[in-house]
């Protein structure tokens, strides 16, 4: 009997801290970590406190009675070359830039992707059934409702300032975030804006998508075809314009175009072939998929134009093509972007120059001004003041692109082994996808458009540490390995759902036809 009650605290206890590490994954650059677990850095995830937990007590009794996932090895062969390329470049003789040296770029560079596996470990494990997963699913919306709601209050200051209102809110943003807010966009809980709405890109909208495309939800509350997905998605679409993130507000209208042009369960039972003649129901069907794709198209761009244009810096995107003599290239140079071209044309130089291995995690910065490409730098000021020495500058530059982060850091065998671990995933999408159960059908959907949403995302962070793409990752690969397990089980869904009667079914209504 008593164990038995110490099996039922252990298994509060780690829905207490599983709950808790989705709900705080908006926090992202949380004021009160210590020095120990990188409280020196830009990105602290308060999640990593119930991460902490969960290591000991839950993922590693898992690890050595679970088999393993395939894509793991794949990641640990990737965390090896990484390895083996850092321990090389300490043999280099680097010297130290702003007071950092090599041996301790390395060391907070093998330490954040060990966090990062950390991350995909737990969300890759914990979850044993359909039930899990949709408990997975609820706590990371509450978490990010909570984070929309905070960044709708920042909204409201935007729309009518008040200097009293700002300085409350830059008071209680100091409890989440080591950065104050700025006066003219919103960054919810995360360190800057353009986090906000990859964490809204990355975190919410491969899943509500889903959810609306396939009419389905993960809560017991539903009217007629009005869910909370419904809500959080319209919510999202919303108030992203205010964080007046480009890559952001891109990556937005790239994610729902894919999803519905790609992914629709309309259009994944539609022939393959294109027919000779096309008749008057197929025509009629076309048509309204395509209307549909507008209308979201309408409903995105709207809001995007109409908040855009009270940020006179955003409303740049629209505004160059009005003067003569307009080109690509200073279109780029207009938004800002030479910069970003600068550090990727420096990662990639820095590939050319060390193409195996590369220069080993964290060091792209000490390589940075040796590896700029030709041309005056005084044309670019940002890359101008990132490599002029100032007093109290202490921040490092990084290569802003995660794909030639790593060409750069861990070279072509880096890059391709982290590549085969994307495949995998992509593997696992595609099998759940393709499954008849419509709920994996759901949990197919909501991978693809994650995958596209992660791929769009890379091209502007380039962080191991921030457990978004980990989140993403883990639960495709938790979904894959569940239903395969139902298929290779005797037991059926319903047997499942009628031994876990106390969480909601997920709840797929039936399409119109």
């Amino acid at each position: 009997m008593r164990l038995d009650r110490l099996n039922h605290i252990g298994k509060r206890i780690e829905k207490v801290a599983w709950a808790g590490m989705l709900v705080a994954l908006p926090v992202t650059s949380f004021p009160y970590f210590p020095r120990a677990i990188g409280g020196e850095a830009l990105v602290r995830p308060l999640s990593l406190y119930p991460l902490l937990v969960l290591i000991p007590f839950s993922v590693m009794p898992r690890l050595l009675r679970k088999p393993l996932p395939k894509n793991l090895l794949t990641l640990l062969l990737f965390a090896l070359v990484a390895l083996v390329s850092s321990t090389i470049s300490l043999l280099r003789g680097i010297e130290p830039a702003l007071g950092i040296t090599v041996e301790s770029r390395v060391l907070r560079g093998l330490f954040t992707l060990a966090i990062g596996c950390a991350f995909f470990l737990a969300i890759a494990l914990l979850p044993e059934n359909r039930a899990d997963l949709r408990f997975s699913l609820r706590w990371i919306y509450t978490g990010i409702a909570i984070a929309m709601a905070w960044g709708s209050l920042q909204a409201y200051y935007l729309i009518s300032p008040s200097a009293d209102f700002f300085a409350f809110l830059t008071r209680l943003q100091s409890r989440v975030s080591i950065r104050r807010l700025l006066y003219d966009r919103i960054s919810g809980m995360t360190y800057e804006p353009h986090w906000f709405a990859e964490q809204i890109i990355l975190l919410l909208l491969p899943y509500t998508l889903a959810a609306v495309m396939n009419n389905a939800t993960v809560f017991r509350w539903r009217w007629r075809r009005l869910t909370v997905e419904w809500l959080l998605l319209g919510w999202a679409v919303v108030l992203l314009p205010f964080t007046y993130s480009r890559a952001g507000l891109l990556n937005l209208i790239l994610v729902v175009l894919i999803g519905f042009a790609l992914f629709h369960p309309r259009n994944s039972t539609r022939q393959m072939a294109f027919p000779l003649s096309l008749s008057r129901s197929t025509l009629r069907r076309r048509f309204k998929e395509t209307l549909w794709v507008l209308t979201a198209l309408i409903l995105i761009l709207t809001p995007i134009y109409l908040i855009g244009k009270r940020n006179p810096f955003f409303a740049r995107i629209w505004s160059y093509w009005d003067n003569p003599g307009a080109t690509f290239m200073g279109y780029m140079s207009h938004l800002g972007m030479d910069a970003r071209v600068t550090y990727a044309e420096a990662a990639f130089n820095i590939y050319q120059a060390y193409p195996l291995l590369g220069v080993g995690l964290g060091n792209y910065a000490f390589y940075f001004e040796e590896m700029l490409p030709y041309r005056p730098v005084s044309e670019v000021t940002e890359v101008l003041l990132m490599i002029t020495p100032e007093l109290g500058r202490d921040r490092l530059i990084t290569s802003k692109n995660f794909f030639l982060r790593l060409l750069a850091e861990t070279g072509i065998i880096g890059w391709i082994t982290f590549t085969v671990f994307i495949i995998v995933n992509f593997g696992y999408a595609m099998y759940l996808w393709l499954s008849p159960d419509r709920e994996w059908k759901y949990w197919g959907t909501a991978s693809l458009c994650g995958l596209a949403a992660f791929g769009l995302s890379a091209l502007s962070f380039d962080s191991f540490v921030i457990p978004d793409i980990w989140i993403l990752l883990g639960l495709i690969t938790a979904a894959a390995h569940i239903a395969a397990g139902e298929a290779a089980s005797p037991h059926t869904p319903q047997t499942e759902t009628q031994e876990n009667s106390h969480e909601p079914t997920l709840d797929i209504a039936r399409r119109a036809l």
